[in-house]
Order: structure tokens, then C-alpha cells, then sequence
């Protein structure tokens, strides 16, 4: 490996390799195509960034164009695996490029002209702007497909396969997932030559998943009025440094969050209705410090990499047990120890159980619980006395979201000289499919129209809500007139039954 790497790693204090690293890293670096089985949170990013670098600063081509390519699930995990092949090219010059939904694409375009070695990004986007011609595939010789499963679960396989077939087939493919369904075994047949197949695990996990040692586990049967004292207290805890709260609905997220700000305490949420920059700029002060507490839905489930979240605390008990592996492995990573925390509501139990007996957990029959209990307060050491609202003389110990500024990232959408407008693939995925709802992208004005004409998006402006029927041709024609002579007598639809016309009763004539 480049001794370039190795130092810009020792200067961040990362000297000791996990064991994906231990296991992958010789096999990638000789060239070969790998397949690597990790849970989130072990160093991955590392096992096959460092391969991919190396191979990218090597490979013959022109400057500008990529050599290397990392295609990611979502938005969050592609700035987290940039700023990872970042930290580890500081002393090589890399120049690594980041491209996804909900950012303008002038930023993205120019980085593609200037030239740069790896690209990082979501599937649509890739896409975008590679029919566009302004990415060029032509010269990739390394290829990494990260979180895999995430992204057949997002419906992202069939523009995998389109991204696959536009890079040159002699190349390095590496493929990382926590899990592997049959989908992710057959595309690995298809585009991977002789790979071979890692994993890094130990006998306390299922398939990959979350499930060790260094997270202590715990369930309560809660009540639905009752959950927010319990949580202002939870993350009170003496041992307790940030928390990720996670909540099935984007209205869910808001309303929790709000209810801990009143309280004191300094937080933010992050979902899908949220614009780019508002959810950079909450992800920014949580991994700066300035809040301590974020709300999410699943759309951060993967791809945020903060090593001091202490506690993960399902606020509604999750879809399955792959949701529940998935949001728990926030915490305790990169060896450290971490809380989770679910509260089930009544409602809930059956898919409790579910998930309880998929993960062989000891919480079939959780303990009713309240704010008050006793073995509440024990199990998660929260100081006796913790009340539900944050003390005054803490509540100056994070400057808050306020204190993080908003970046400028520009509007989302096609860029200049694209007259189709096109939409942006990965923002609907991300939160339509991933969270369940329908996007704001989607929420368009449609007209109803007759004999095939004025159709949504002809240009012509949609019609509001509860308003009239457009005016007959001959009043048209008239313009204003029928409105200073009186309201025009309107004609009445007719209708048949059995072929024989038959008038709609008109009121008027009743």
C-alpha cells in the first residue's frame, strides 16, 4: 500500500486495522475483485477506499476523467464515504468529487470538468449526469457498489446494472453489504469475475447485523402520552453524550423534536421533507457538537458515521428486524459501547414480537414502563430527580442548531440548457420509497381535460382546487361580456341510459 496513505491515516490516529480491513485489504490491493459482509460501523470505507485510491492515482487515462467510481445508497452515506477517502488521500493529492440528488448540478458538472481521480455518488444522479455527457465512464477501471442491499431495497438494481455496462469490463469490482438476498448474489455472479467472498463477523451477529456484545439492549412497554418524558429523561442518563431518535413519520420527527427544544434541550431533525442544505446543515452540528440530540426517520438509518452517539432510541418501534439492526448500529462503532433503547406502545406488540424472535432478544413480554418507574431510572443510570425538562444551567452546553449556518448549495434540478426538467431520481427514492410518503417532488398540479387536451405539464396553468368550470367556447369568445350582462344560464351535461337520451334533472325546473 502507499506509504502516503499510511501516514495521512497516523495523523488522524488511525493506526490499528478492524478486521474487514485485515481481511479485504490484501486481496483488493492485489487487484482483485472482492465481495465484502460487514455490519455498518466496522471500517469498511477503508477496505475498499484504499484499494480504490491506489488503483485510481495508477491507472493510465486522461487527467479530468475518473478512474475510479463509488456508487452509495443515499446522500448521507455519500458525503461520509468522501470525507473518508478524503481524510485518506490528504497527503496523496486525490481528488475526490461527491455527486447526488437535492444539490444544484452547476457545482457538480464544473468538478467533472476540472478533472478528478474518484466519484461518489447516488445512482440517479450518476445517471443524470452521465446521459448528459458530462460524466465519462470510459476510463473507470475500479468500481465499488457500498450498501448494497440498501440499494436493492430502494429499488436501485436496474440502475446499477445501466451504470455497470457503461464501464469498460476489464476493471476492479468490489461489492460491500451487510446482508446477501439472492438479488445481490445474482448480480455479483453477473458483473464480479472470480470475487472473492469475505466477512467479517462474530458469533453474536445474524447476517451481518448490528447484533454485538458492545450494545446493551433494552425494551419497555410504553404509553403513547408518556413516551416524550420518558425520552427527555433518557437523555439525561449519566453516561449519555449524543442520541439519535428515530421515528417512523417525517411528522412524527418534527413533532418529537419540537417538544425536546421546548424543553431545553439542543436538537434537530432530519428527514425527507427537509431541503438539502437544512438536512446538511442539522447533520453538520451534530457531528460538530452544537446539538447533542437528532430526530430522524429511516433516511438516516445509514450513512451518518459519528463516533460518540452513546444512545439510539426508537421512538416507535420499527418496520422489521432489518430496520431495528440498521438503526441501532448508530451506536456502539468502531469498538466503542453504545445504549439502544425501544419503546413499544401497545399497538405495537405484535411487530415487536416479531422482530424479538428474528433477533432471539430476551424482551418478548416488554415491562410496562413509565417516566416514574423505578427500573427505568436504574437501568439507564438516569440521575434520581431527572425531570423532563432540561436544567437551566445546562442548557448553554451546546451552542445549538442556530449556531450552524446554512450552506448555499443552490436549487435542485436540471441544469442549464436541460428543457425536459428533469427530475431528480434519487430525491423521490430517497423519500418516497425510503420513507414511505409521497415527496414533495410529486406533489404537482394535474388537470382534468376533455377530448385529450391540456394535459399536466403542457405549460398551460393547472386550475385550483374548488374553482369553476372553464367557460364554453362561445363565452370565450365574448371575453367579459357575459359577466357585465349577468351570469350566463349554464348548459347541462346529458346523459343516456340504454342508448335513449335522458335530461339530468335540473334543479331549475323542479
Amino acid at each position: 500500500m502507499n506509504t502516503e496513505f499510511a501516514d495521512a491515516l497516523e495523523a488522524e490516529g488511525i493506526i490499528e486495522p478492524f478486521l474487514i480491513q485485515e481481511l479485504a485489504l490484501p486481496i483488493a490491493l492485489n487487484g482483485n475483485d472482492i465481495i465484502g459482509q460487514a455490519r455498518t460501523g466496522t471500517g469498511k470505507t477503508l477496505a475498499f477506499g484504499l484499494p480504490l485510491l491506489q488503483r485510481a492515482q495508477a491507472a493510465p487515462g486522461t487527467a479530468k476523467r475518473p478512474r475510479a467510481l463509488v456508487v452509495v445508497p443515499t446522500r448521507e452515506l455519500a458525503i461520509q464515504v468522501a470525507a473518508d477517502l478524503t481524510t485518506a488521500s490528504k497527503r496523496s493529492g486525490g481528488r475526490i468529487l461527491t455527486v447526488y440528488g437535492g444539490r444544484s448540478y452547476e457545482p457538480q458538472v464544473n468538478g467533472l470538468k476540472e478533472g478528478t481521480d474518484v466519484v461518489v455518488g447516488t445512482p440517479g444522479r450518476l445517471l443524470d449526469l452521465e446521459n448528459q455527457k458530462h460524466l465519462r465512464l470510459d476510463e473507470v477501471s475500479a468500481v465499488v457498489l457500498d450498501e448494497a442491499d440498501k440499494m436493492l431495497d430502494l429499488g436501485f438494481l436496474p440502475d446499477i446494472e445501466r451504470i455497470l455496462t457503461k464501464i469498460p469490463s476489464e476493471r476492479q469490482t468490489m461489492l460491500f453489504s451487510a446482508t446477501m438476498p439472492s438479488e445481490i448474489v445474482s448480480l455479483s455472479r453477473k458483473y464480479l469475475s472470480r470475487p472473492t467472498h469475505v466477512r467479517a463477523s462474530d458469533d453474536n451477529e445474524i447476517d451481518g447485523s448490528a447484533i454485538t456484545g458492545q450494545i446493551t439492549q433494552h425494551a419497555f412497554r410504553t404509553h403513547q402520552m408518556d413516551k416524550i418524558e420518558m425520552l427527555a429523561r433518557l437523555i439525561q442518563a449519566e453516561d449519555h453524550g449524543q442520541s439519535m431518535v428515530f421515528c417512523q413519520t417525517k411528522r412524527a420527527c418534527d413533532r418529537v423534536a419540537g417538544d425536546l427544544k421546548t424543553r431545553g434541550f439542543a436538537v434537530a431533525a432530519v428527514h425527507g421533507d427537509l431541503g438539502q442544505s437544512q438536512r446538511e446543515r442539522a447533520l453538520r452540528a451534530f457531528r460538530n457538537g452544537k446539538i447533542n440530540i437528532l430526530v430522524a426517520t429511516d433516511v438516516a438509518a445509514r450513512g451518518l458515521d459519528v463516533d460518540d452517539v452513546t444512545h439510539v432510541v426508537n421512538y416507535e418501534t420499527p418496520e422489521d428486524e432489518k430496520t431495528y439492526t440498521h438503526r441501532i448500529g448508530r451506536t456502539g462503532r468502531a469498538g466503542r459501547s453504545g445504549t439502544a433503547v425501544t419503546f413499544v406502545d401497545w399497538q405495537e406488540m405484535p411487530r415487536w414480537k416479531l422482530i424479538n424472535s428474528a433477533l432471539d432478544l430476551p424482551f418478548f413480554e416488554p415491562e410496562e414502563t413509565y417516566s416514574t418507574s423505578p427500573h427505568f431510572f436504574e437501568a439507564l443510570r438516569i440521575p434520581a430527580g431527572t425531570k423532563g425538562k432540561l436544567a437551566a444551567d445546562k442548557r448553554d452546553e451546546h451552542a445549538g442548531l442556530e449556531a450552524e449556518e446554512v450552506e448555499d448549495i443552490g436549487d435542485t434540478g436540471a441544469p442549464r440548457g436541460d428543457r425536459g426538467g428533469r427530475r431528480d431520481r434519487d430525491r423521490d427514492r430517497d423519500r418516497d420509497r425510503g420513507e414511505g410518503g409521497r415527496g414533495q417532488s410529486r406533489n404537482r398540479s394535474r388537470r382534468r381535460t376533455r377530448g385529450g387536451s391540456g394535459s399536466a405539464g403542457s405549460g398551460a396553468p393547472a386550475e385550483k382546487a374548488g374553482s369553476s368550470a372553464p367557460a364554453s367556447p362561445d363565452a370565450s369568445r365574448e371575453g367579459g361580456k357575459s359577466s357585465a350582462e349577468g351570469t350566463r344560464k349554464v348548459r347541462r351535461r346529458r346523459r343516456t341510459r340504454g342508448g335513449a337520451s335522458a335530461a339530468r334533472r335540473d334543479p331549475e325546473n323542479t
